[in-house]
């Protein structure tokens, strides 16, 4: 909580500068919050897009884009991967700017086309609970709008951002189209979690980053880890991996999709079931980035160091 941001100086709590550094973040990011709330969700979208369009290319960060498009297309000519590198900063920029405004950007709004609604409908009135995944794709916050407005009891996981006072405003800002955001952390937001599956609540999960404590899967022909929570709460209650994705469409329009669900196998051999389950997610979410590759999030570094380093000793 933003008044909790200084709390316990000198006692393993921020000291005064950092406390000031977060308050100055916050200050510019409540500015730009507001800015964009004022321009409107188009302009808001286009202005993202040109900013990150026209910085992110010249940011160290942009070695790290080529990096991973180069794993991921290595039969892509170089000139094909700056273009798709340069669209998907332009994506990424609008995504950025989008979150301010994004109870304007709802089902109601009319700019979310559903399908497979009635995958949800199904979900809903079944009272069970299961493990939505997906990966970042697009603007991924039309997914959690899309299961807010379905009715679908669920907790929303994400990384809460290091900067307390900037995550409150975050978290307030997703409040706005009804999204109740959860950090689990620990032991603590595990049994949170289970606890809440408990109760009937279906969980959403991203399961397209490094996780380097979790099973190795193949994604795009390259060895990555990815955790393995998904999948041990799928088997541990019984249910299912529902997958989800959403695709950018032009005009600030944007397609989500509910799939076929993912039935995870129980052989008795636990370990092996999560890590078949961890693939499954993965392969999953491949296939969205092979059919619309400008949408994902190529920034992060997703496959392991050793992967990077065979791709140097290539270059």
């Amino acid at each position: 909580m933003p008044g909790e941001a200084g709390k316990g100086r000198g006692a393993g709590g921020p000291g005064l500068r950092q406390d000031l550094i977060w308050r100055l973040e916050a200050t510019l990011f409540a500015g730009f919050i507001g800015l964009m709330r004022l321009i409107g969700l188009e302009p808001a979208s286009n202005f993202g897009g040109w900013v990150l369009r026209t910085l992110g290319p010249v940011t160290g960060t942009q070695k790290t884009v080529l990096r991973n498009l180069r794993i991921a297309f290595p039969e892509m000519s170089d000139d094909e991967r700056r273009r798709l590198a340069l669209e998907q900063w332009e994506q990424t920029g609008r995504t950025f700017a989008e979150t301010a405004v994004m109870d304007r950007l709802t089902p109601a709004s009319g700019r979310i086309d559903i399908v497979g609604a009635e995958r949800l409908e199904a979900i809903r009135a079944s009272g069970k609970p299961v493990v939505f995944v997906s990966g970042h794709l697009a603007n991924i916050e039309t997914m959690a709008a899309v299961l807010v407005a379905s009715g679908v009891p669920v907790q929303v996981t994400y990384r809460a951002a290091n900067n307390p006072y900037v995550d409150a405003q975050i978290i307030a800002a997703r409040a706005r189209y009804g999204v109740k955001l959860f950090a689990p952390k620990g032991g603590d937001g595990a049994r949170e979690l289970l606890a809440g599956m408990a109760r009937g609540e279906s969980v959403a999960l991203m399961n397209d980053q490094k996780f380097s404590e979790g099973p190795e899967v193949t994604f795009f022909g390259q060895p990555v880890n990815a955790a393995p929570g998904p999948s041990r709460l799928a088997l541990r209650f019984g249910t299912v991996l529902q997958p989800m994705s959403v695709v950018r469409l032009p005009g600030v329009r944007f397609r989500v999709t509910a799939h076929a669900p993912i039935e995870l196998a129980r052989t008795g051999d636990r370990t092996g079931d999560i890590t078949r389950g961890v693939q499954a997610v993965t392969r999953f979410v491949e296939a969205r980035v092979r059919e619309h590759p400008v949408d994902w999030f190529w920034v992060h570094k997703r496959w392991p160091d050793r992967v990077y380093r065979e791709l140097e000793d290539a270059e």
